[in-house]
């Protein structure tokens, strides 16, 4: 190795030859680089790089914010205190049913709230899903327990499979579910992003599936 990358920082001068015969002085100010003097950049395969538009990214202040044990239990949602939601109406059709504990979100609906993101803890029994729907933002799904099929497109004709701590992150705009394919009851973690997801929409296969079951589905 080259004696100068073993040299403090401080000890640098501006330009210092190295072995392909490239001078190159590096100027570090927090995010910003700048290079000078490459004698031939060509046969170096070094790019001269511009920073011009560089923008620093914004720094976390350092406070004296240090809340109390009993403030931060505040923030705390405890999963023998959750209690379900009977908010996701598709849970009534035969073969949806499920239990979903909303964690993350907008009070009161969620113990805790999301900054721009909602986050559901979902457990469904051996063979039973979520149907295909559709939200606005994108969705994420990570199993924490048993084997998961997440399905996909206009009629959910594609799938794959998850295990405990995999995790899959689903596009806007694309149809989506899931189901516990394992042989037990199992809990999987579901995260939409944005401060509102917007109203879930279902394909017209899973409203008729509903209407036959009697459940009907919002629609405004």
């Amino acid at each position: 190795m080259h004696s100068h990358w073993n040299r403090p920082c401080i000890g640098l001068s501006a330009a210092e030859k190295i072995e392909n015969e490239v001078w190159l002085s590096v100027i570090v100010v927090g995010h910003v680089v700048t290079t000078y003097g490459i004698a031939d950049p060509g046969r170096s395969g070094i790019d001269s790089i511009d920073t011009s538009d560089t923008k620093m990214q914004p720094i976390a202040p350092i406070t004296d914010a240090n809340p109390t044990v009993d403030q931060m239990e505040n923030n705390v949602a405890r999963f023998d205190t959750l209690r379900s939601t009977d908010d996701y109406v598709d849970a009534g059709i035969p073969g949806c049913e499920r239990t979903t504990f909303r964690i993350l979100g907008a009070p009161p609906d969620a113990p805790l709230e999301g900054d721009g993101f909602h986050l559901n803890l979902v457990r469904c029994e051996s063979g039973k899903s979520a149907p295909l729907h559709n939200h606005l933002t994108q969705e994420v799904f990570i199993p924490l327990t048993g084997t998961w099929e997440v399905f996909w497109g206009p009629e959910g004709e594609r799938s794959l499979q998850l295990k405990a701590w995999d995790t899959i992150s689903i596009p806007p705009g694309i149809s989506r579910g899931f189901r516990n394919v394992g042989d037990e009851g199992a809990y999987l973690i579901g995260i939409a992003s944005g401060k509102d997801p917007g109203r879930i929409n279902w394909p017209e296969s899973v409203v008729s599936a509903a209407l036959a079951a009697g459940v009907k589905l919002p629609s405004e």
